[in-house]
């Protein structure tokens, strides 16, 4: 799946345990951060046409990021980064860490058929990966169905919540989307707590 959808399911996870600022950003950065090996596309692009191109991107996406090791250094920084309720936003690390994994295992084919596969246990093996050979496109419509599914559950849960993924940029910022959204659909029904 494309980055946003990784963020945007990320942030919606984040939000599923009552958890401060800091703890729902580890958790949503958790998401994304397998894809930070798929930067190595730069190098490739800066030096395709000098006489030893790079191959970081073919090489290495899906292969540093994407393994137990990395989701492991994801959980144990969130536990040691995190404030509060530090177990259960480690856990919740790793949740988003898998959710990244199954998205890519179901829907993250290329244009010309490549399936990427997922070597889980790498580097202490690499013979065993996931593959899932009814993997979609990229850009198949199951991936922008489920892209607009959490734009709607996203824009929804900061008109209910009053915070949206703004505020990892900007709390003013935050705060007028959200006020912004409740003009526009009107305020939300406090519930009343028994």
């Amino acid at each position: 799946m494309n980055p946003a959808s990784h963020f945007l399911i990320s942030w919606l996870t984040a939000n599923t345990v009552q958890l401060g600022r800091r703890e729902r950003l580890l958790i949503t950065f958790s998401g994304i951060a397998p894809d930070l090996d798929g930067l190595g596309i730069i190098g490739d692009l800066l030096t395709r046409n000098s006489s030893h191109p790079l191959q970081w991107w073919g090489d290495y996406h899906h292969l540093l990021g994407h393994n137990i090791v990395f989701a492991g250094c994801l959980a144990g920084g969130t536990f040691f980064l995190a404030k509060q309720r530090k177990a259960a936003a480690a856990l919740l690390t790793l949740a988003t860490f898998h959710l990244h994994l199954f998205c890519d295992l179901i829907g993250s084919r290329g244009p010309d058929g490549y399936q990427w596969p997922l070597p889980y246990f790498w580097p202490f093996s690499k013979n065993w990966q996931w593959v899932w050979q009814g993997q979609w496109a990229l850009n198949a419509w199951p991936n922008v169905l489920i892209t607009l599914v959490a734009l709607v559950a996203t824009l929804y849960l900061a008109w209910q919540s009053g915070r949206s993924p703004l505020e990892f940029i900007s709390s003013k910022m935050n705060a007028g989307f959200v006020a912004t959204l409740r003009s526009r659909f009107g305020e939300p029904k406090q519930h009343s707590k028994r």
